[in-house]
């Protein structure tokens, strides 16, 4: 994952920091004058007249030449220090110039618009019209793009096999399109479920497509697990609702919920998933995506968050995605977390995500 971008990403920032380091060549250094007290002529000459007359005054006077003596040796080793600062500054103008090669990458990349605006903004805030040490410009550039992408995860985690022993049974609705490894999904939740010695079953509430219920009667048989399931066509809601009704009765730990592959865009099958939570209440709606879609994966989020209202994420066949645009940009967009990455087809290869790994990919990592 990220082998696209990685390889670019950091031929690009370098680019970015050495043009960014010759547009500061080019800049008027900014001085500023660290004023210095003006010397005092000494009294002392009449201090020495004064003591002839009182030896109080005279006690008092050597002791403020004292001072005064004090003060002028400061001041001479002070000297000795450079007393003009020098800072130089880039404009708004030379940044935007600047950071088009970085935003033609990023979109490249499958990196979402709204992301590489708050990239840009944020690099933008780090560097434009800030006193930038010549030579240091590349680190300052790597860090605020690391702080960046950092905050891209800022939302709640979610730890599955914790979060599933709150209730029982808990359950959880799947949604995406199809093609994007949703049932495949499905069977290596399971099959973690049961290596953590909690029992589930599956519901095929995809009666759209009569060979989504084959297949899942596959994945079921493989694994020894119960699949509940009606005919062809029938309504998904009320599959959904058997499954949960042998969920309580046979005390299982987990209902996993199967729908239909549909298309955000279909009116129809969205209105039959809102359905589904109506009946099931799924404590978790996960959406599955295919991490290769790049954009098409982020906007397929997007539209099943503003329909149902999804929890968390789930992207597949991220072990073949060399961009990795959806991966930085998904949970950014929906402010909803990702929860594991689909890294190959044995049951096993279900990762949990960490945004930690994504800033290493990058090589972006102190």
């Amino acid at each position: 994952m990220f082998k696209f971008l990685k390889k670019n990403f950091k031929k690009v920032v370098t680019n970015f920091s050495k043009k960014t380091e010759e547009e500061l060549e080019k800049e008027p250094i900014v001085e500023e004058k660290i004023v210095q007290p003006e010397k005092k002529e000494s009294s002392f000459e009449s201090a020495v007249e004064e003591i002839k007359k009182d030896l109080k005054e005279k006690s008092e006077e050597i002791d403020e030449k004292e001072k005064r003596d004090e003060e002028e040796k400061k001041k001479s080793v002070f000297k000795k220090l450079t007393d003009v600062v020098k800072a130089t500054k880039i404009s708004e103008e030379k940044f935007d110039n600047l950071f088009e090669e970085l935003e033609i990458s990023l979109l490249e990349n499958n990196v979402a618009l709204d992301v590489i605006e708050k990239i840009k903004k944020d690099l933008k805030r780090s560097l434009v019209d800030k006193p930038l040490q010549r030579g240091k410009v590349q680190d300052m550039v790597t860090e605020s793009l690391k702080e960046s992408i950092e905050s891209l995860f800022e939302t709640e985690k979610i730890e599955l096999i914790k979060k599933v022993k709150e209730k029982k049974p808990y359950i959880i609705m799947f949604a995406g399109i199809n093609g994007s490894g949703k049932t495949t999904t499905i069977a290596k939740v399971a099959k973690m479920f049961k290596n953590n010695k909690l029992k589930c079953v599956i519901a095929a509430s995809d009666t759209f497509r009569a060979a989504a219920i084959q297949q899942l009667q596959e994945h079921t048989d493989k694994l020894k697990l119960k699949l509940i399931k009606h005919d062809y066509g029938s309504d998904p809601a009320a599959v959904a609702f058997d499954a949960i009704k042998y969920a309580e009765a046979k005390k299982m730990d987990v209902v996993l919920i199967d729908t239909a592959g549909r298309q955000h865009s279909n009116s129809n099958l969205i209105e039959e998933m809102k359905k589904i939570v109506r009946v099931a209440k799924p404590d978790l709606k996960i959406f599955v995506g295919e991490s290769i879609t790049g954009n098409d994966c982020i906007e397929q989020a997007k539209k099943f968050n503003e329909a149902i209202g999804i929890d968390g994420i789930i992207l597949s066949k991220a072990d073949v995605d060399e961009k990795g645009g959806a991966a930085i940009s998904v949970s950014y967009v929906t402010k909803k977390p990702i929860i594991y990455l689909g890294t190959g087809q044995e049951y096993e290869d279900l990762t949990p995500f960490k945004s930690e790994l994504v800033v290493e990919s990058l090589g972006l990592a102190s």
